[in-house]
C-alpha cells in the first residue's frame, strides 16, 4: 500500500504516506464548497507535476554533478466548470544561471520525461518554462 486517505468530514481528507508516516491534509477550494484552507486535490495533481519534474532532473543533475538547490518552481493549476476539472497547469522553473547551455538542453528534456508528465491525460495543457537566472 502507498498511501492510507481518511475522509475526516467537512470536505477534508488525511493523506499518510505508510512507508515514511508523513501526512498532509487537502480541503476542498473556495469555488467548490470547501474551506481552501490546504491543498485541494486537483492542486496536489498539479503540484505533483512540478516536483515529479524537479525529483527526475535532481537524479539527472547528481549524475552530472551539477547543484540545483534553492531553485524554484511556480504553479498555476487552470480549471474548467463542466465537467469540473483541471485543463491547464502552468510550472515556471526558476533554475541557476550557472547551468551552461548543454546541461540546460539534458535538464529540461529529463523534466519533460518524468513520470507525472507522462501520466497526465492528453487534454491538460501543460505549459512548461525555464528561467535560469537564479
Amino acid at each position: 500500500m502507498t498511501a492510507k486517505v481518511i475522509y475526516t468530514g467537512g470536505l477534508r481528507t488525511n493523506c499518510e504516506h505508510i512507508r515514511s508516516g508523513n501526512s498532509f491534509i487537502t480541503d476542498a477550494p473556495l469555488d467548490n464548497q470547501g474551506l481552501g484552507q490546504a491543498f485541494s486535490p486537483t492542486d496536489t495533481v498539479a503540484t505533483g507535476l512540478a516536483s515529479c519534474m524537479f525529483s527526475v532532473m535532481g537524479i539527472k543533475a547528481r549524475g552530472l554533478e551539477l547543484d540545483l538547490e534553492n531553485s524554484t518552481a511556480e504553479v498555476i493549476k487552470h480549471m474548467e466548470a463542466d465537467p469540473r476539472r483541471i485543463t491547464r497547469i502552468d510550472v515556471k522553473f526558476n533554475m541557476p544561471k550557472i547551468i551552461s547551455d548543454k546541461h540546460r538542453k539534458i535538464l529540461e528534456h529529463t523534466a519533460r520525461t518524468c513520470p507525472v508528465h507522462y501520466s497526465l491525460h492528453p487534454d491538460i495543457v501543460r505549459n512548461i518554462t525555464f528561467q535560469w537566472d537564479l
